[in-house]
């Protein structure tokens, strides 16, 4: 079984209490919006919270891509920035602690058991429900005013790009009230803390470590295994699909995430690069350094990809890119384009997190459809 490499973090305890608290702590507190057992019972009434306060949090210090970050009890008031943050306080069961989100792209399946908390938790909570009751501080990066009316103690944030001074503020500002931030170690833009490339065990210690960070470390841990033997299924398939192929056989795609004018593709090194590979598809782009870069429709039309990759996102969908690409005079020759042969990812899966694995799952099986049909042109 894979498991996470590990992250810098300090579990700092007298000797009489450092296995307890390391372990996870119990909890108690309000209502929960929409949760369910484990056997799809409702439940009613006023119950405890799946997380509440943890009986024993165990001191958390951490170097968050260049900032020392330190807590001696579990945050109760978090606003995450970015879908993959939202995802994973979700899966983490804490659900019920956020007080404000922003840069949301859509909500996650109420039924999908790794975002709805019952891997982690055992019981289900509907993602739907509780994020409608938590405020929206902005389509994009929220202000600086914004986070703070929600007087938080955790700012938790998927861009290191959050805490500029445009944006909602720099991180020593917050420091300065009091207030926790954290970057999604993924998201580190500068050496050495930059994954490169990123890897599944720098995505399963992000999981880990913002547990850590939230006092789930037991809660962590059930979903790391987890997404590590649904990755081990996945990539079975894969292995399976493209046995007796040589690597390099592989079939090639391009990866679109944003931009017209100038298209925003997946690059070699973040999580784009790292779930086409592992569903054996090989990126035309992969010598452009970093997560994701600037490329061009010429260079696409020259590489002329097996697939195309479209992000689906609520301000550009994937509908919205295939009539670009369709009508576009250098694209429209494009073999993917002519026969329609587009894979889609939800926005929300195409950063590190918890929903990376369900990206490689539909890509292997929305390729697999593909190859099963006709061609078409």
């Amino acid at each position: 079984m894979r498991r996470p490499a590990a992250l810098p973090v300090l579990c700092v305890l007298t000797a009489t209490l450092a296995l307890a608290s390391c372990a996870g702590g119990t909890s108690s507190g309000g209502s929960t919006p929409g949760a369910t057992t484990a056997d799809g019972e409702a439940t009613s009434g006023t119950l405890a919270s799946p997380s509440g306060t943890d009986a024993a949090y165990a001191p958390f210090e951490a170097d968050n891509c260049g900032t020392t970050v330190t807590r001696e009890d579990a945050p109760e008031r978090i606003v995450t920035v970015k879908s993959a943050m939202t995802d994973l306080v979700l899966a983490l069961g804490v659900g019920d602690r956020l007080v404000g989100t922003a840069y949301q792209d859509g909500t996650p399946d109420p039924a999908d058991p790794i975002t709805s908390g019952e891997v982690a938790t055992g019981t289900a909570q509907d993602s739907a429900a509780i994020l409608a009751a938590v405020p929206a501080l902005g389509d994009r990066m929220p202000a600086r005013e914004a986070v703070l009316s929600v007087e938080p103690d955790l700012v938790l944030a998927g861009w290191e790009s959050t805490f500029a001074a445009d944006a909602a503020g720099e991180r020593s500002s917050y420091a300065d009230l009091g207030i926790t931030t954290f970057v999604a170690p993924s998201a580190c833009t500068q050496a050495p803390y930059t994954p490169d490339p990123l890897t599944w065990d720098d995505v399963f210690g992000e999981v880990e470590q913002v547990g850590a960070l939230l006092g789930r470390t037991s809660e962590a841990d059930a979903l790391v295994d987890r997404l590590d033997a649904d990755l081990a299924s996945v990539e079975q398939d894969v292995q399976a699909d493209d046995a007796g192929a040589e690597p390099s056989d592989g079939p090639t795609a391009l990866w679109w995430s944003s931009g017209t004018d100038t298209p925003f593709v997946g690059a070699g090194a973040g999580a784009p690069q790292l779930v086409m590979e592992t569903a054996g598809l090989l990126n035309v782009a992969v010598d452009l350094p970093g997560g994701w870069g600037p490329y061009s429709w010429e260079a696409s039309a020259a590489a002329d990809p097996d697939v195309i990759v479209l992000v689906d996102s609520v301000w550009n969908s994937a509908e919205k890119k295939k009539a670009f690409l369709a009508e576009n005079p250098v694209t429209s020759a494009m073999t993917a384009v002519q026969q329609q042969r587009y894979l889609v990812v939800p926005f929300a899966a195409t950063e590190a997190g918890v929903r990376n694995v369900e990206a490689v799952t539909t890509l292997h099986e929305q390729l697999t459809a593909l190859d099963t049909q006709p061609q078409q042109g």
